[in-house]
């Protein structure tokens, strides 16, 4: 009975391991998953952050752009169009 009780503690052992180790490759394939879709969204948050830069410097080109003439053009015509009123 000895041999056998044996037996049955090393079967016990032998199950319990392959559960344990199932159960630790199901971690780490869970793991890897979710690892794998928070890079995607970083990645995505990256490009969309590289996006929002690359719309604020075209707008600051812009309006950079309208800045300078601004001034120049509205005293122009507004000089202008006094003149062209008065007489």
């Amino acid at each position: 009975m000895d041999g056998n009780g044996s037996e049955d503690k090393k079967q016990d052992n032998a199950d319990m391991a392959a559960f344990v180790q199932s159960l630790l490759e199901q971690m780490q394939s869970r793991f890897q998953t979710m690892s794998d879709s928070i890079i995607t969204k970083i990645d995505e948050m990256g490009s969309r952050i590289d996006e929002l830069e690359q719309s604020i410097n075209d707008l600051r080109t812009e309006m950079d752009g309208e800045t300078s003439p601004s001034p120049s053009v509205p005293t122009g015509p507004k000089d202008d169009s006094k003149s062209t009123k008065d007489p």
